[in-house]
């Protein structure tokens, strides 16, 4: 008798494959992408033709390119945003998503650019980085979090677990859940090499605060690399140990995403 195997590791990117004690196996087909940089970040590495290719080849229904904010040393200016009119939307049977990862700067919730940058956008992320992040207490902290959530520019928050700041995540998620934002659990944050070392038990916490709070998640690549568009290898493991449920992870419906955030 042939021996099922499981998925190979270049399938990984485009299907969710879990082992728990009853569920052996399963696979289910990923829609979007949201969080993915180029080159004009400064610090990537694909050209935005080669992510569209790459989006294509992995059968997705919508990409999303979200450069870094202005914060970030070597990202790309204002003008960048504001010429993006000029990039079409649809690609075959993709469609792209063009806009920003904003960076949060304080315990305000300040965003960095502007109103008028932001509203030139498709879709808005918002994330703490270490390079230009002033924090406080872990109370300040989330405060920060939350104001940034409550933000009605603000569609997603980008790896909040990842441990950079000291955070509060019931309230995180109670925000999310009245704002309609989504919080996402991001993979690139489990490799190794990002020395994230609390990830793994945050992250957990907001699956679980998310699952009893029935609130949808967002699984993020933050893919640098073409390749690892919608590579989500790392959550995987994760939604296994807490049992999240798959009609609580928007990647797998772009219409519930959609919806969710109120786009069109």
């Amino acid at each position: 008798m042939k021996m099922k195997m499981p998925p190979s590791e270049r399938d990984l990117p485009n299907y969710r494959y879990l082992c728990s004690p009853k569920k052996t196996e399963t696979m289910k087909k990923i829609e979007l992408d949201i969080h993915t940089h180029t080159i004009a970040s400064g610090h990537a590495y694909s050209t935005l033709s080669e992510m569209i290719a790459e989006g294509q080849r992995k059968g997705l229904s919508i990409l999303g390119i979200t450069e870094h904010g202005e914060s970030i040393p070597g990202t790309c200016n204002r003008i960048y945003f504001r010429n993006l009119h000029v990039i079409p939307r649809q690609w075959g049977e993709m469609r792209l998503l063009l806009g920003a990862e904003l960076n949060i700067l304080d315990t305000k919730g300040t965003l960095d650019m502007d109103e008028d940058t932001w509203k030139r956008l498709d879709i808005r992320i918002a994330g703490i980085h270490r390079l230009c992040w002033t924090g406080g207490t872990v109370e300040e902290n989330t405060a920060g979090m939350v104001a940034a959530i409550r933000n009605p520019w603000t569609h997603i928050i980008s790896h909040p677990g990842d441990g950079t700041a000291e955070l509060l995540y019931e309230p995180i998620v109670l925000a999310a859940k009245e704002t309609h934002t989504l919080l996402e659990i991001n993979s690139s944050t489990f490799r190794p090499s990002r020395h994230f070392p609390h990830a793994r038990e945050n992250n957990l916490e907001i699956l679980r605060l998310c699952k009893q709070y029935d609130v949808p998640i967002i699984l993020g690549s933050d893919a640098h690399f073409a390749p690892d568009i919608a590579n989500y290898e790392y959550c995987y493991p994760l939604l296994a140990e807490t049992e999240f449920p798959d009609e609580l992870i928007v990647n797998y419906d772009q219409k519930r995403f959609l919806g969710y955030l109120g786009l069109q």
